[in-house]
């Protein structure tokens, strides 16, 4: 029960998070290129709707080709990555009430208020070098901009929207 992490308070549905399992969730990003990417506001749909019609082109043009060889197995990557998940997908599900304004991170130190702007952006830290969290978790929090990158806030037990 240690490794799980409940968000509470001014939301509709309150959540129960479990980091265990994020491994195999497929919003993870990894750790250790997150903040050197560059990210732009995208409309999914769109995107995706490009790379089908991209595909199909490219299908009716060639034909079908095989996959490119990878040279890192996706075992490979999550057996020693370093990986986070964004918190936004979280927040959105518990749907904080009109009247909320602020996420309290409660830590075994103490608390990190965010703006839920500032928590909306926020990443989640659940696993380092291909191992849950111990000392550290279980789950360390990452601003969105990655100012404190070398430095997360540890120990995040609790999540609060007030």
């Amino acid at each position: 029960m240690e490794s799980i992490i409940t968000l509470t308070g001014n939301v509709a549905y309150p959540i129960t998070l479990d980091p265990g399992v994020w491994i195999f969730d497929d919003r993870k990003v990894d750790l250790n290129t997150y903040f050197e990417e560059t990210r732009d506001s995208v409309d999914e749909l769109e995107e995706y709707t490009k790379a089908v019609s991209k595909h199909w082109d490219q299908e009716i043009k060639e034909g079908a080709r095989m996959p490119e060889e990878r040279k890192v197995s996706k075992k490979e990557a999550i057996l020693n990555g370093t990986f986070g998940i964004p918190f936004y997908p979280f927040l959105q599900n518990a749907e904080p009430r009109a009247d909320a304004r602020k996420v309290i991170f409660s830590t075994g130190e103490g608390e990190i208020e965010l703006t839920l702007e500032e928590a909306s952006n926020a990443v989640i830290g659940f696993s380092r070098n291909g191992k849950p969290l111990a000392g550290d978790g279980p789950a360390t929090l990452y601003y969105g901009d990655g100012s404190n990158k070398d430095n997360p806030f540890k120990n995040i037990k609790r999540i609060i929207v007030e």
